[in-house]
């Protein structure tokens, strides 16, 4: 199995992090040698020739954007309030629902969230999963 190239913004997101620590013992190098050994580490023979073989970027979230799907099997309408992409191209979300959801299926009781952290895919899904398989949070196709 071989992993996929991340875009080209993750690949210089790695390669900015790999310069900051490189500085950080005492080793300066350029922004662009940190590209060299990135594509290097990828595989590639230069930082052309994996920019040229990286994935297309991912469309993202940004604060303010509407968002619709499902929490915990849940349907809701709401806002992004916080999005970050990390260098393995996981999306870090904080949500405001419309109006607030409640994550229980007891009918003993209700705990209604009004705003919630999630960690999703390029595709808008949730790795993580509830006890019956599904993920937890599934956003609607924009």
């Amino acid at each position: 199995m071989t992993t996929p190239i991340p875009s080209t913004d993750v690949l210089k997101s790695q390669a900015k992090r790999l310069r900051a620590d490189l500085a950080s013992q005492g080793n300066a190098v350029s922004h662009a040698a940190t590209l060299e050994m990135v594509a290097h580490q990828w595989g590639a023979r230069d930082w052309n020739t994996l920019s040229a073989q990286a994935s297309t970027p991912t469309q993202g979230w940004t604060p303010g954007d509407r968002v619709s799907g499902r929490y915990l099997s849940q349907p809701f309408k709401g806002a992004v309030k916080a999005a970050n992409l990390s260098g393995t191209g996981m999306w870090s979300l904080t949500l405001r629902f419309d109006e607030a959801v409640d994550v229980v299926t007891s009918s003993l009781f209700s705990n209604m969230r009004r705003q919630v952290n999630a960690v999703v895919g390029a595709d808008g899904v949730s790795p993580r999963k509830t006890s019956d398989g599904q993920p937890h949070l599934i956003l609607d196709p924009r």
